[in-house]
């Protein structure tokens, strides 16, 4: 048994555990501001349009923020198997992280938003975002859609603008590295 690698993977487990939990907390906080709903009455009332809405944002705001995690458990795993180990690139790589995940969910909030503000665009003379609130599954399935490919198409930017945060240790001369 490999104690080490156990203790990374809880160490993983945990960190993408957190920055599920505030990216959630974060997306529906600022989606709710956005829509002018609070999404646990729109849950109780029944809101299908609502629902759906605040699921395809929070798996559009999943999609944005998954390169950071990626990222950092990539720097993890290079950091403690590069030797030699050092502990003050610990600290260092957690402090970029955080930085690097804060600045991803800030950045997919913002992408969220502007979608939101395009879909409003799109259709002049359609208030959308109150038919959302009246339960309008036509439109909260357009808004949906909106969302998921805007988080897919900008996730690749997003994900190499903030590759260059992560303090990724020295490889070897010679050793091949992926693209960005």
């Amino acid at each position: 048994m490999d104690l080490v690698l156990l203790l990374v993977g809880l160490v993983k487990v945990v960190f993408g555990g957190l920055v599920a939990a505030l990216g959630i907390w974060l997306g529906l906080r600022g989606l709710s501001r956005i829509l002018g709903t609070n999404p646990v009455e729109e849950l109780r009332q029944g809101n299908a349009a609502a629902g759906t809405v605040h699921a395809a944002s929070l798996l559009s705001l999943g999609l944005l923020v998954q390169h950071a995690v990626q990222a950092t458990s990539d720097a993890v795993d290079l950091t403690v198997r590069t030797p030699p180990f050092q502990p003050l690139m610990v600290g260092k790589l957690l402090a970029v992280a955080v930085l690097h995940v804060g600045l991803s969910l800030g950045v997919g909030v913002a992408v969220l938003a502007l979608g939101i503000l395009l879909f409003d665009r799109m259709t002049p003379g359609i208030d959308e975002l109150a038919e959302v609130r009246k339960g309008n599954v036509a439109a909260a399935l357009i808004l949906s859609a909106i969302l998921v490919v805007l988080a897919m198409l900008t996730a690749p930017g997003l994900q190499a603008a903030l590759n260059g945060l992560i303090p990724f240790p020295q490889l070897p001369e010679g050793t091949l590295s992926a693209p960005a």
